[in-house]
């Protein structure tokens, strides 16, 4: 490992008949199924077969036909129901299977740091010719150019999707025939290695229109007599062609290993070149043209031709190809000195029937897999060998049964062979991934995260993702929430789920549990995130505790901000939090406003720096008292020096008021202001429904009798001072003070003030005396949510203990 040249398989997604993704594919070559489908003479004549044709003694009447060939999701790739009917069925699936590629590589487009290229082919454009034009009125309304220019043509495919995807690496339409998606991949390793890509998609599609039928027999052409493809066995005598679409996502081995991509297999090398005219006929292949791309691919990966222990052939399955491509492999691997069975031969035709254009590709991710799982699958129709191969001349033996392949010491290499009529030959060497360490997860919960663009693509996507976590249950779940939060698109419909293993998150999303549904803006537009800030009286005991011990990013700003007040003012509020943290009955230790208050704003602080290391930014920010201040340094006011200071000052101002408290009553502010009298203030108006009144203990035991004889029940709240009344005029001048002797600067983020209830300006950040007002004054959250709410986008995030100020939110 460690070569400059090596190109990492990152991701793989394909649909091959009898298979829709990778995983299901294993499955079905591990169990040597064949996607063969008998097809009754009524389906037949549905599907436009005449009855003298269908009723050929001669006519195949079975197939590899492809699920699901006819459905698409287009509103997902910005395609009208009219532009998705005209688009060709290989294109559409194409779309979707590049799609699925990336996010198997967790490579999200618009976060990727490079350019992205796209090299693919496709097959023949039967439905152009035999549905778009068969279409007099769409022909008249739409136009021959528009209709082939949009999606009806070869040449488009792989820049119709760097357009929809917005990818900015070359993108290349590929066409050699069978040996179309492999040499896509060929070109893609160039790319990589000349620095033009740093992530290609390389693959092809082939979708036969009419879809589901047979075909005629004529003796003597490539196709089998009875529909079976038997690669390399005495009894072939033809191929049967499929449908499907395969991609592969590639990366420089370096890079991937540098961002921890998942590495399914290694490219060491890959050749391509033409036979030339040195054959019996241009649709026949050659023995020497093939041996001698085989030939340069083995030495530019420089290895020895006895390590490798698999081929994935082209192994079509006839009378003379089998035979041609064996010949050139002992001719470019010779002996080896390895004996006859020490490299192993497979056709995955014999599964899925040969692809045409996908061909290659999906040979390849076969490859990749049984380096991947550690065995080789079985080859199924084989009985015994074709006696015209030559395996006595060689290494070689066909895969007949399911074989371990375990690693050892040596690195275990497959190859992958492919030919195109005209005679372009590609190969492909490929090595095992490499060994990593693996990732423990840290003890506790992880957060999965999923989107879509409908509530029914949603629904779709959790059961795929259940099924996945029931089929990996060995996978970290911390490493599958890594992967679903960094390497997967955010769309409009979210769901998300907390869990501590991969079993009980399964368990959760199966019984649609623990989840909830997110609705982004109509538009598609990723909402903005305000951030919340709560004040006095939020606080509880043991609050962030377990944050602090398991979050490095948090205990990080936390210990900054107590050396800071340890260094310059000289207070110890680690040794308080940590008092807080482990024992009982510290309700009265935080209670008191000189620690409270500093230690509520500092845990804030801390939070925002989380949230930043987890990629949320706040385009807007709203603090609720105190939190005001938490605001404003966020936000450059201040320095979080000066806002510690500042708030440090306020709880030790707090401590020497008089004797008073704060009353939360479920009222409006004027009706609650209408039931005062004289000794008490209007602290706040939380919401259109919940208001609070400070001031003397009397005083404020009075208000609640007279309002429990009336049925309403009121509360105190969890701080003995009388917060925002005249009880606080003794302190103003000495908070004031401090205030003039800080650098205030204008606000780098918008801020909803409290006093004023609309956005906070630069001339008031920067002056002293709004920030005495706003210690004083009543605190008019309502009527800054009222405010942030006339954007309907947004999203509320409480940055701080406890759950308050969204309640008051959503009472708004």
């Amino acid at each position: 490992m460690g070569n400059p040249n090596d190109i990492a398989i990152v991701g793989m997604a394909l649909r091959v008949p009898g298979a829709l993704d990778v995983e299901s594919f294993w499955r079905m070559l591990c169990e040597g199924r064949e996607a063969l489908t008998s097809l009754s003479v009524a389906e037949l004549k549905s599907r436009g077969v005449s009855s003298s044709v269908a009723e050929d003694p001669d006519y195949v009447a079975a197939g590899m036909p492809l699920a699901g060939f006819d459905e698409f999701d287009p509103e997902f790739f910005g395609f009208s129901p009219i532009e998705a009917a005209i688009l060709d069925p290989q294109h559409r699936q194409f779309y979707e299977v590049a799609w699925e590629a990336l996010e198997s590589a967790g490579c999200v487009p618009s976060r990727f740091a490079g350019a992205i290229g796209v090299f693919a082919g496709c097959g023949a454009g039967s439905y152009f010719s035999r549905n778009i034009l068969q279409n007099a009125e769409l022909l008249r309304s739409v136009g021959y150019f528009l209709l082939r220019h949009t999606g009806n043509d070869k040449d488009f495919l792989s820049t119709r999707v760097s357009y929809a995807f917005d990818l900015k690496g070359p993108s290349i339409s590929v066409q050699t025939a069978c040996s179309t998606s492999l040499v896509a991949t060929h070109m893609a390793v160039q790319s990589l290695l000349s620095h033009e890509t740093d992530l290609a998609l390389a693959g092809g599609v082939t979708i036969e229109v009419p879809h589901g039928v047979g075909y005629l027999y004529h003796e003597g052409e490539i196709q089998s007599p009875d529909g079976h493809c038997r690669p390399f066995d005495h009894r072939a005598q033809g191929t049967v062609f499929g449908s499907g679409a395969g991609v592969v996502a590639l990366r420089r081995l370096e890079d991937a290993l540098r961002d921890g991509d998942p590495i399914h297999a290694v490219i060491r090398a890959t050749a391509v070149n033409n036979d030339g005219a040195s054959k019996v006929g241009y649709l026949a292949p050659s023995v020497d043209g093939q041996a001698a791309a085989i030939s340069e691919a083995l030495a530019l990966a420089d290895i020895e031709s006895s390590s490798v222990g698999f081929i994935e052939c082209h192994g079509t399955g006839t009378p003379m190809g089998d035979p041609i491509e064996v010949a050139a492999l002992n001719q470019a691997f010779g002996s080896g000195g390895a004996g006859t069975g020490s490299c192993l031969l497979g056709s995955v035709k014999a599964n899925v029937g040969h692809l045409d254009t996908a061909a290659g590709v999906v040979a390849l991710i076969k490859a990749a897999l049984a380096l991947q799982r550690e065995e080789i699958p079985a080859t199924p129709n084989f009985e015994a060998p074709n006696p015209a191969l030559g395996l006595e001349n060689g290494p070689f033996a066909v895969a007949a049964t399911r074989t371990p392949w375990p690693r050892s010491g040596i690195p275990r290499r497959a190859a992958v062979n492919s030919l195109g009529v005209g005679g372009t030959n590609a190969f492909v060497v490929l090595e095992e991934p490499p060994l990593r360490a693996a990732i423990a997860s840290a003890p506790g919960a992880e957060l999965l995260t999923f989107s879509a663009r409908s509530r029914h693509a949603l629904d779709a996507a959790q059961q795929r993702l259940v099924q996945w976590l029931q089929d990996h249950p060995d996978v970290p779940l911390s490493q599958v929430a890594a992967s679903q939060r960094r390497g997967r698109e955010a769309f409009e419909f979210r769901r998300i789920v907390a869990a501590t293993s991969s079993a009980e998150a399964a368990s959760l999303l199966e019984r649609n549990d623990a989840t909830r549904v997110f609705t982004g803006s109509a538009d598609g537009q990723v909402p903005s995130v305000v951030f919340m800030f709560p004040g006095g009286g939020a606080q509880y005991p043991a609050m962030a505790a377990a944050l602090y011990r398991t979050t490095p990013a948090f205990r990080s700003a936390m210990d900054e901000g107590f050396d800071i007040l340890l260094r310059d003012f000289r207070v110890d509020l680690k040794a308080a939090f940590l008092t807080a943290a482990d024992a009982s009955g510290v309700e009265d230790l935080l209670n008191r406003p000189s620690i409270q208050l500093p230690l509520v704003f500092l845990i804030e602080y801390a939070l925002v720096s989380l949230w930043n290391a987890c990629g949320v930014q706040p385009s807007a920010l709203i603090g609720h008292s105190m939190g005001e201040n938490t605001a404003a340094c966020v936000a450059g006011v201040f320095s979080l020096k000066d806002g510690l200071g500042l708030v440090l000052l306020r709880g030790q101002l707090m401590d020497e008021v008089p004797d008073g408290g704060m009353l939360s009553v479920p009222m409006s502010a004027a009706e609650l202001a209408a039931r005062l009298g004289p000794d008490l203030d209007l602290a706040a108006a939380n919401s259109p429904m919940l208001s609070i009144a400070s001031g003397p203990w009397p005083a404020l035991e009075a208000l609640q009798a007279g309002l429990k004889a009336q049925g309403i029940e009121s509360r105190r709240v969890r701080i003995n001072i009388a917060a925002h009344s005249r009880m606080l005029d003794g302190i103003l001048h000495r908070f004031g003070d401090y205030l003039r002797s800080i650098r205030l600067s204008a606000p780098t983020l918008p801020i909803v003030s409290n006093h004023t209830g609309t956005w906070l300006t630069a001339e008031e950040a920067q002056d002293p005396e709004y920030w005495v007002r706003h210690l004083r004054n009543t605190i008019r959250f309502v009527d800054g949510v009222k405010l942030l709410l006339e954007d309907a986008s947004r999203v509320y995030l409480e940055v701080g203990p406890g759950t308050i100020l969204g309640s008051f939110v959503r009472q708004s």
